[in-house]
C-alpha cells in the first residue's frame, strides 16, 4: 500500500484538519503499517488491529498531552505512537534502541503512564485526574481499558474510588470479548447482556432527554417532578453497575465507525459526572487470520503476511509443560490447572480440552488465583498454577500470606523465567527467584532443558512438600552437552580437578558450558556445577564447591536478593576461604532488545563468561 496521509501526521492536531473520507483512508493506512511492522518485528497485533478507529477518535476528540489518555496494558498503543509523531520511527519498534512495545513517560510526552500490566489504567488516570484538580488545571483524563482488564480486582477498586469524582473522568471500555484467551466469569456475561439489549440503552437515552426537558414550575413543583423522574427511569430501565458506581454510563456503540466515536466522545465530554462509554470493537479487526485466531495473534513473533504463518513454530517449553502436566492428569484426577487468561501463552490449550473438569481461567485476577489454589490443596487437589513470571509478581502476599504460610502444596509453573527479550522491562521474569528466595515452605526449580522441566514438575507435584516453583525460560531449549537426562538436584560437567568452578543455573548453563569449552581450548581448566533445584541448593553442592579456590556464580536473574547471594553466603558460613564472584542483574531494569543481546550487555553470554574467567586466571598465574 502507498502510504499518503499517515506520514503527514506529525500530531494529533493534525487528525483535525482532515475530512471523514481521508480519516477513513488513514484508519486503511494504518491497519496496513501494523501488518507490516508486526510481522517483521513480532509483538501485539490483534488488540492493536481492534482498536486503530477508537485511537484516531480519541485523538480527534481530545487535546492531548494536555489532555491524558492512560492505556490499561498498552499493548494497544501502536496506533497511538504513530499519531503522534513517532510514525517516522515505528519500524524500531521492540527492537535494541527504538520505540517501546508499550507506552513509556521517557520516550514521549503523549505517553501519560507507563504501563504492561491488566488493570492498572483506572487507579493511575484517578490519580492524574485528582493531581489536575489540585493544580486547578481544567483538562480531561481518560482511561482506555479492555473487558479482559477488568476481571482484575485493581480496575474494580479504580472504579469505586473514581465514581466520587466530579466532571471531565472518562473512562473507555474496549469490549472485543477477549483479554488473551475467551474472557470468562461474571463481568464478561454481564457485558454480553448490556451488548445483547441495545433497545434498552436507546430507551434510555431517549427517556433521558425528554424527562430533562420537562418544564418544572416552583420549588415544590420542582422537587415532585425530580422524584418522579427518578422512579420513571427506574420503571422504564435498570442502572448498569457502572451508573451504581458513580458513573454515568453510554453505550454500547460500533468501536470501528468513527462518526459514532465521534459523537460519543463528545457526549461523554459534556458529562457532569465522572463517564464510562461502552465502546464494542473486533480483535484483530482487518486481518482474516487475526481476527479468526486472534488469541495467537495478540502476542506473535514474525510471520508470513500472507498465510498468517510464523516464520518460526518450534517445540518450545511452554508446550513441554502443558504436554507433560495432561501425561500426568490422564493418571491422576487430583491434578488441577488453573491459569490467568493465559490459557494459550502457558500452554494449557489440550489440558482445557482433555480435562474441562480440572481446569479453571480465573481471568486477570493472580492474587485470586494463588488464593483459590491454596483452597484446593487444603481438600487435597494437586493445584498447579501457570503463570508468567513478570504476572506472579502481582501475587506475592497470597503466595506468602495464603499459601506458604500454612504449607499449602501448590505448584508454581512460571513461565518465562528470564529475560524475554523484546517486550523489555515490564515484562523481564527476572524477579521471581528474589521473591520467592526469602519465603519459608517455598521450593525453586529452574531446569535447563526440557528433560529436566518433566522431571522437575512431577518431583514438584509427588515429591515436594509446600509450595513449589517450576521455572523455565521462554521458547526453545538450547543445545545439550551430552545425552544424559538432566537431574532435579544438580549436574557436574568439565574438570573435576580444576581451580576454578563456573556455577550458574537454567537456561544459562547451555552460555557457561560454552565458556567452558572456549577456555578448554586456550588451556584453561574449567569445572561446571549446573543447579536445578535452586531453593535449598543441594547440600552435596555445596561440599563439591568447597575445593575450589575460585567460583564464578552467574545468574539470569536479580543479584539482590538472588540464590548467588545465597550461595556465597553458605559458603562462608561454611568457613569457604577462596574467591566468589557473582555476576546477575545488579539493581537495573533490562530494557527491550533480543534475549542474547540482553545477556551480552549484561556479561551473562558465553563470551562473556569467558573473558572475564580468562584475564582472571591469566593475572593469578603472573602473581603466581
Amino acid at each position: 500500500m502507498e502510504y499518503t496521509i499517515l506520514p503527514t501526521i506529525e500530531s494529533p492536531q493534525d487528525l483535525k484538519k482532515l475530512s471523514d473520507e481521508e480519516l477513513t483512508r488513514l484508519c486503511e493506512e494504518i491497519r496496513e503499517k501494523l501488518i507490516d511492522v508486526v510481522s517483521v518485528n513480532g509483538g501485539h497485533l490483534s488488540s492493536n488491529l481492534g482498536v486503530v478507529e477508537l485511537t484516531v477518535a480519541l485523538h480527534k476528540a481530545f487535546d492531548c498531552p494536555r489532555d491524558s489518555i492512560v492505556f490499561d496494558v498498552g499493548h494497544q498503543c501502536y496506533t497511538h505512537k504513530m499519531l503522534t509523531g513517532r510514525y517516522a520511527d515505528i519500524d524500531t519498534i521492540r527492537k535494541e534502541g527504538g520505540l517501546s512495545g508499550f507506552p513509556k513517560t521517557s520516550e514521549s510526552s503523549f505517553d501519560a503512564f507507563n504501563a504492561g500490566h491488566a488493570s492498572t489504567s483506572i487507579s493511575a488516570a484517578f490519580g492524574i485526574a485528582k493531581a489536575k484538580q489540585l493544580a486547578g488545571e481544567n483538562s480531561y483524563t481518560v482511561a482506555v481499558i479492555g473487558d479482559g482488564s477488568f476481571t482484575g480486582g485493581l480496575a474494580f477498586e479504580g472504579l469505586n474510588n473514581a465514581g466520587r469524582f466530579n466532571k471531565n473522568f472518562i473512562v473507555i471500555l474496549n469490549d472485543n470479548k477477549m483479554s488473551i484467551s475467551k474472557n470468562v466469569g461474571a463481568m464478561a456475561r454481564y457485558l454480553t447482556s448490556i451488548r445483547m439489549k441495545p433497545w434498552y440503552l436507546r430507551l434510555k437515552n431517549k427517556v433521558e432527554i425528554f424527562l430533562t426537558k420537562l418544564p418544572l414550575i416552583g420549588t415544590p413543583v420542582s422537587n415532585s417532578l425530580k422524584r418522579q423522574k427518578t422512579r420513571v427511569k427506574h420503571i422504564l430501565y435498570r442502572h448498569t453497575i457502572f451508573d451504581k458506581l458513580g458513573f454515568s454510563y453510554y453505550g454500547p456503540v460500533d468501536g470501528h465507525d468513527l462518526e459514532a466515536l465521534s459523537d460519543a466522545l463528545n457526549t461523554v465530554k459534556r458529562s457532569k459526572d465522572p463517564a464510562l462509554l461502552h465502546v464494542v470493537t473486533t480483535k484483530g479487526k482487518g486481518y482474516s487470520f487475526a481476527e479468526n485466531d486472534s488469541a495467537s495473534f495478540h502476542g506473535i513473533g514474525s510471520f508470513n503476511i500472507d498465510t498468517g504463518e510464523p516464520i518460526s513454530d518450534s517445540l518450545s517449553f511452554s508446550d513441554v509443560f502443558g504436554e507433560k502436566l495432561c501425561e500426568l492428569a490422564e493418571k491422576d484426577k487430583r491434578i488441577c490447572a488453573v491459569t490467568a487468561a493465559m490459557r494459550t501463552g502457558t500452554g494449557l490449550v489440550d489440558f482445557s480440552k482433555r480435562y474441562k473438569d480440572r481446569f479453571f481461567d480465573v481471568g486477570i485476577a493472580e492474587e485470586y488465583a494463588v488464593t483459590f489454589c491454596a483452597g484446593l490443596a487444603m481438600k487435597r487437589a494437586l493445584p498447579v498454577f501457570a503463570v508468567y513470571s513478570t504476572f506472579l509478581q502481582r501475587s506475592y502476599d497470597q503466595i506468602l500470606h495464603d499459601a506458604a504460610m500454612q504449607n499449602a502444596h501448590i505448584v508454581l509453573a512460571v513461565d518465562r523465567a528470564g529475560i524475554v527479550g523484546e517486550d523489555g522491562e515490564t515484562h523481564q521474569g527476572l524477579f521471581d527467584v528474589s521473591m520467592l528466595n526469602a519465603m519459608p515452605n517455598v521450593t525453586i526449580y529452574s531446569p535447563c532443558f526440557y528433560d529436566g522441566l518433566r522431571a522437575s514438575l512431577e518431583e514438584a507435584i509427588y515429591q515436594t512438600k509446600g509450595v513449589v516453583s517450576v521455572r523455565y525460560p521462554r521458547g526453545s531449549e538450547g543445545k545439550k552437552p551430552l545425552l544424559e537426562p538432566e537431574s532435579v538436584n544438580f549436574d557436574i560437567y568439565g574438570d573435576r580437578d580444576a581451580d576454578i568452578l563456573l556455577v550458574t543455573y537454567g537456561r544459562l548453563f547451555c552460555q557457561a558450558y560454552q565458556a567452558y569449552q572456549n577456555l578448554k581450548e586456550k588451556g584453561v581448566g574449567v569445572c561446571v556445577l549446573k543447579l536445578c533445584r535452586i531453593k535449598p541448593v543441594s547440600k552435596r553442592a555445596f561440599d563439591f564447591a568447597m575445593k575450589f579456590p575460585h567460583i564464578y556464580f552467574y545468574e539470569e536473574g536479580m543479584l539482590q536478593g538472588g540464590v548467588g547471594e545465597t550461595f556465597a553466603y553458605e559458603m562462608n558460613r561454611r568457613g569457604y576461604d577462596g574467591n566468589v564472584s557473582i555476576t546477575a542483574v545488579d539493581g537495573e531494569f533490562v530494557q527491550h532488545s533480543s534475549v542474547q543481546r540482553a545477556l551480552e550487555k549484561l556479561s551473562l553470554d558465553a563470551d562473556s563468561m569467558t573473558q572475564k574467567i580468562w584475564k582472571e586466571s591469566t593475572q593469578d598465574e603472573k602473581k603466581t
